[in-house]
């Protein structure tokens, strides 16, 4: 399988270890509520087919990336920063964001 990083162009799959789901959003710092954090970190589905995953460019740039790939045939249709795709959660109801 070949990767295109967006820094460093097209490399070997070896060149990068995976880290997880990149569809999934984390919980919000503030979220106190047991079930949604337990889901977020314990519960994983096992998608087949296209799904986006974290990726890491160790042997290169080290940029962390969001490959969106088909995990039947490896076939893998686009790549980005994952600085450039990932949004940070909203603050639970009630609950105002930000530094205290």
């Amino acid at each position: 399988m070949r990767i295109t990083c967006p820094c460093c162009g097209e490399r070997d799959y070896g060149e990068f270890s995976i880290y997880g789901d990149a569809s999934r959003q984390r919980p919000h710092m503030d979220e106190t509520d047991f079930e949604t954090w337990y889901d977020y970190v314990f519960i994983r589905p096992n998608p087949k087919g296209r799904h986006q995953e974290f990726w890491q460019h160790i042997q290169g740039c080290r940029q962390w990336l969001v490959v969106d790939r088909d995990t039947v045939t490896h076939e893998v249709y686009g790549v980005a920063l994952a600085r450039d795709v990932v949004t940070l959660p909203d603050p639970p109801k009630g609950k105002k964001g930000g530094a205290k």
